[in-house]
């Protein structure tokens, strides 16, 4: 039976990703060596990283005076890095769920933070829209897609001040206007490379602007001077990362993938729309995700949301289960998932429907 992968992450990649990084750990460039047993500094490997970045910089049409890291730790270590490199007076955070949640509540030991607004309270089920941002607030920071609630901000918000956002999720998925952040960040485990690799854009002279002592493995200037090698980086996610660069790019680039996500997202709503068993989560409709569709069973059909998962998971569907903070059914569609997957869910859908 073929296997649809709705992980949320660590999530689907392309095939050809997965064959080259394996054939890459058997033997490295006919080295007779695996890549998980070379120097992080060894000549060979210095051309994946530098490949690597120039393909970042040019799917994203990333302006000069810009760094590309590749780091340890998550995008939960940016959490706190971010305030540690940035916060000087104050920080403005918006607070769309869990994770962004979370960044604001590392931000807080590091000075004075500012909750633009938040749509906690509604079981964030919507982006907060014209809300009012500090002039003089060292940046602000958003995370651009809610894996966990399934809203995304489709567009770069439109404020006075730097902003910083977190791309985990929906990262080379739409064109981005980079020219607007001081940092992006993001763990690569949903729409870029295995779980092990975080990405960091940075704009350079944004850094060094704060009075605090930052340790040195915190402080992103190590990392710009050393070119991600200050210390051993992770090799096998970031030649992952690079196979799926190439594979971005092959593909027609972050255009074709915000083609696709909408694709996707039109054909898997709509039916959850129609569908007389299903209703969607986020109440803005502009909000929803194409990253990760978050719906529930109607509340006159609430029992049959087990029978639906064993039913889809008897069809192949993998990784639908809601977060457990929230339940129902959740389709991650991130930039490898073909729209083969998503009819055949949706053809679970109907099929379900119809036997009830």
């Amino acid at each position: 039976m073929k296997k649809h992968n709705f992980n949320a992450g660590p999530s689907i990649l392309p095939r050809e990703v997965i064959e080259k990084t394996a054939q890459a750990i058997l033997d490295f460039n006919d080295s007779g060596l695996s890549l998980m047993e070379i120097s992080h500094r060894a000549k060979d490997f210095q051309p994946v990283v530098d490949e690597a970045i120039s393909l970042f910089k040019e799917l994203l049409q990333i302006p000069e005076g810009y760094s590309v890291l590749f780091l340890g730790g998550g995008a939960s270590m940016q959490f706190c890095m971010v305030p540690y490199n940035f916060l000087e007076k104050k920080a403005a955070y918006l607070n769309t769920g869990a994770w962004a949640k979370k960044a604001l509540k590392e931000a807080k030991g590091f000075g004075e933070t500012v909750e633009v607004a938040s749509s906690e309270k509604e079981g964030f089920t919507y982006i907060p829209k014209n809300f009012t941002v500090p002039s003089d607030a060292d940046y602000l920071h958003i995370t651009t897609n809610n894996t966990i609630y399934g809203t995304e901000l489709h567009a770069d918000p439109q404020v006075d001040i730097p902003l910083v956002a977190d791309m985990s999720s929906d990262i080379f998925s739409r064109p981005v206007d980079v020219s607007k952040y001081i940092c992006i960040y993001g763990g690569a485990q949903k729409n870029l490379a295995p779980a092990g690799v975080t990405f960091v854009i940075v704009k350079n002279d944004a850094l060094g602007k704060v009075s605090r002592h930052i340790p040195t493995m915190l402080d992103y200037r190590t990392h710009v001077e050393k070119g991600s090698m200050f210390n051993t980086p992770p090799v096998v996610p970031i030649y992952a990362a690079l196979q799926t660069l190439r594979w971005l790019k092959a593909q027609g680039g972050v255009e074709e993938m915000q083609r696709r996500a909408k694709q996707r997202a039109d054909m898997l709503y709509a039916e959850i729309d129609r569908n007389k068993l299903f209703r969607g989560t986020v109440t803005a409709l502009e909000d929803r995700s194409y990253m990760n569709i978050c719906f529930v069973m109607k509340e006159e059909y609430k029992e049959l949301e087990s029978d639906f998962l064993n039913f889809a998971t008897g069809k192949g569907m993998v990784g639908i289960k809601g977060h457990r903070s929230v339940g129902g059914f959740r389709a991650s569609c991130y930039n490898a998932l073909p729209i083969e997957s998503v009819q055949a869910l949706v053809d679970c859908m109907k099929e379900f429907e119809k036997q009830h």
